[in-house]
């Protein structure tokens, strides 16, 4: 298994801002120019430039200077970094609820009625 437990931790730092999320959502749907992403925000172009940083410090985006114009676009390995771990723990839990459907179906007996022990209360 590969240990990237520094860049998952630094990938979820960065998405737990909805400032970056929301930057991440739109460049989802393609590259974009700062001043386009920043147009929306109610922040300062450096303050964006900032949440930018962040972004790509951990891998989730990537920009590219062209003249005066700079292009940002999500970075797809980044995502899969936090995608991977989510998945292997959605895999983990049900495995975890398969076993306990498992002992409750058992517990229950092939009538479906609790067990003898679980009885009366006379």
């Amino acid at each position: 298994m590969p240990n990237y437990e520094g860049s998952l931790d630094a990938v979820f730092q960065a998405l737990a801002d909805p400032t970056r999320r929301d930057m991440v959502e739109r460049l989802i749907r393609g590259p974009l120019s700062v001043s386009k992403l920043a147009q929306p925000l109610e922040m300062s172009l450096p303050a964006v430039m900032q949440h930018l940083q962040v972004l790509e410090a951990c891998g989730l985006v990537r920009s590219e200077k062209v003249g005066r114009v700079r292009t940002c676009h999500i970075e797809p390995a980044g995502l899969r970094t936090a995608e991977g771990w989510i998945g292997r723990q959605r895999t983990e839990w049900e495995h975890r609820l398969d076993r306990l459907g498992e002992h409750l179906s058992q517990e229950r007996g092939p009538s479906g009625q609790g067990s003898a022990e679980q009885g009366s209360t006379s």
